[in-house]
């Protein structure tokens, strides 16, 4: 085994096995860019149209990814 992690579910094992394997089967049609996760990657369809579903709790500015959201709540 390569981790020691058990789950109750082969869907859940076969999505974390993903993590080791590298494999990313759903795919971005605007731009190419793969996901391990069909739900990551209808997250990133947001991006495409532009919907800014990420808000600062504390200022209510929105984003398109966490990640810029992460480092905008570093400024307050």
């Amino acid at each position: 085994t390569v981790c020691s992690k058990s789950f109750s579910r082969s869907s859940s094992l076969l999505q974390h096995q993903r993590v080791h394997t590298m494999k990313k089967p759903f795919r971005c049609v605007q731009c190419g860019k793969s996901f391990s996760r069909n739900s990551a990657l209808s997250q990133h369809h947001e991006v495409h149209r532009g919907e800014r579903t990420f808000q600062c709790m504390d200022c209510g500015d929105r984003f398109t990814r966490s990640s810029s959201l992460t480092l905008h709540q570093k400024t307050h």
